[in-house]
């Protein structure tokens, strides 16, 4: 394809060598490889993984759809266990315009909140208080903890307290 480009800009007058780049940098972008998330069906434990994955794939190859091709294309990797009756509701109220999302990181906020229900913050308190340094470098207990100490609720002097 980029040999295609410059034949092209060649025929109609030559490339600068900023033209050259640029059309290395395009043919680049369609060539780039992003894995689809896995079909998640509602693991709390799997939610976290799930939203990252789609949050990548829309950054890298959905980026100009529209919200709504966004929104029903992350619900087409929802399926089975507790999560599709959720599913169906979500794609009910889409239909009749009783919600409507501004933009797709707002069903991956919702999702989120369903498949981890309220337990997130105790979850992520109990694994703060458990952590230790072990074998790791500081650098590597200092962003472990940074990690777990988000969304766990603590803040301030008991967070430090924690920390020590």
């Amino acid at each position: 394809m980029q040999a295609q480009i410059q034949a092209l800009l060649a025929a109609a007058g030559g490339m600068t060598e900023g033209a050259e780049r640029g059309a290395a940098e395009v043919s680049r972008g369609y060539q780039m490889e992003v894995a689809k998330p896995a079909i998640f069906s509602g693991e709390a434990g799997k939610v976290g993984g799930f939203v990252t994955a789609c949050r990548l794939y829309l950054r890298m190859k959905m980026r100009e759809a529209m919200v709504e091709e966004q929104v029903f294309w992350i619900l087409s990797h929802v399926q089975g266990g507790s999560v599709d009756v959720w599913k169906e509701n979500i794609m009910e109220e889409l239909e009749s315009g009783e919600i409507k999302y501004e933009t797709a990181e707002e069903l991956l906020t919702t999702l989120r909140k369903e498949c981890r229900g309220g337990e997130e913050e105790s979850v992520k308190a109990a694994e703060l208080r458990k952590l230790e340094q072990g074998g790791k470098t500081m650098e590597e207990f200092v962003q472990e903890f940074k990690r777990a100490a988000r969304g766990s609720g603590y803040e301030g002097r008991p967070l430090v307290e924690e920390f020590k």
